[in-house]
């Protein structure tokens, strides 16, 4: 009796492995629904589907887990999928520092203009000395901002 009960119970076991839908099968099925997503591979082992790739964004990546999922056969997914990044900024663009000979002579046009400022250029750095108004200081320092100094080392008293 007992050993008609162990045979019994393993032919049940053989059965429902037998019945069990294989890997192979199952990664076939869930590569007809994503037939559409070139972007996206899945490989299923022991029922475990991984998916790998690259997705368009969070929601679409739920998505197609949620798809895998609901696959015959699948016992539990891992999602490795990666999201584009489409929207990335593009680098900073090189900043231009001009020379000193040419640096120099803009500054002392703009200097010109302001009574009692004096300006020195080495190495790229405007050093501005003297006095100015308040109401001055900013039309200036925007003005030789513009000139594309390497820095501006502002040693000016206001009055």
């Amino acid at each position: 009796m007992k050993m008609r009960s162990i045979l019994l119970g393993m032919a049940l076991a053989v059965s429902l492995v037998a019945c069990a839908p294989k890997d192979a099968d199952i990664e076939k099925a869930i590569s007809e629904k994503l037939s559409d997503t070139p972007n996206i591979q899945v490989t299923v082992h022991d029922g475990v589907a991984t998916i790998t790739g690259t997705c368009e964004d969070e929601i679409f990546k739920k998505n197609i887990e949620k798809s895998v999922r609901a696959t015959k056969g699948v016992k539990s997914v891992v999602n490795t999928c990666e999201i584009a990044r489409a929207n990335q900024e593009p680098a900073a663009a090189a900043v231009v520092i001009n020379p000193d000979n040419e640096l120099d002579k803009s500054v002392h046009k703009v200097v010109d203009a302001y009574d009692g400022v004096s300006a020195t250029v080495v190495g790229g750095v405007v050093t501005l000395s003297g006095e100015i108004e308040r109401a001055k200081l900013q039309p200036l320092m925007q003005s030789i901002q513009e000139l594309k100094p390497k820095k501006v080392d502002n040693k000016l008293i206001i009055k």
